[in-house]
């Protein structure tokens, strides 16, 4: 019993809703894209940023093209290699987008939370029997 109980807790621990952003038929932002904009601009590289999310370079750098093609203006520039290689950096529109989107996904988190209270309860093997 003690055993279900802790991986009902768990389960119950991780689940949240999850904020998309939408334009046309793609999604411009999303918990992935978000996670791999902040990625970006803490290691300063498209490929170490898809590394440490365990992504195909091929991957990250087609979310990115995404993401610079859904907004105003690009949300990454990078610079192609020479004596110190190339890299990536957030623009200040991406900053800015990466910022908006988190509290959005925050706020939306806190509107529903006594609502995914009531929806775990209606989950497979989280609800107390």
């Amino acid at each position: 019993m003690a055993q279900a109980k802790s991986t009902k807790n768990a389960a119950k621990a991780t689940l949240r809703p999850q904020i998309r952003i939408m334009f046309r038929k793609a999604i411009a932002m999303g918990p992935g894209k978000a996670d791999l904009l902040q990625a970006i601009g803490e290691t300063g590289s498209i490929s170490a940023a898809a590394r440490r999310m365990k992504m195909s370079y091929r991957r990250a750098w087609l979310l990115v093209d995404t993401m610079n093609q859904s907004f105003d203006g690009p949300l990454v520039e990078t610079a192609t290699g020479g004596n110190h290689g190339g890299g990536a950096r957030i623009t200040e529109l991406g900053q800015e987008v990466l910022r908006r989107y988190r509290e959005m996904d925050a706020k939306a988190s806190a509107a529903v939370s006594k609502e995914i209270v009531a929806f775990t309860r209606l989950m497979t093997g989280l609800s107390e029997s």
